[in-house]
């Protein structure tokens, strides 16, 4: 991979794949939903296969936040 995709990569399909996401999270407790958020991140990563992509993805995830795009590497409140 060259890079994080940014075109619809799910064929128009976006809001089937959003209900998809939220439905996993239904009744779940915040502490389930955390995990399971962590695992699909993890299972997606790994398929992806390309750390600077991962890296790249986790960038534009924080910005997305209004967060700089690099997490502090301090641990500790």
């Amino acid at each position: 991979m060259s890079g994080l995709r940014r075109d619809d990569g799910f064929g128009g399909r976006g809001d089937e794949v959003y209900e998809l996401l939220v439905a996993a999270h239904r009744g779940l407790s915040d502490e389930q939903s955390a995990a399971l958020a962590t695992r699909l991140v993890l299972l997606l990563a790994n398929q992806v296969g390309d750390p600077d992509v991962v890296a790249e993805a986790i960038a534009a995830a924080r910005t997305s936040l209004g967060l700089d795009a690099q997490p502090s590497t301090r641990s500790g409140p």
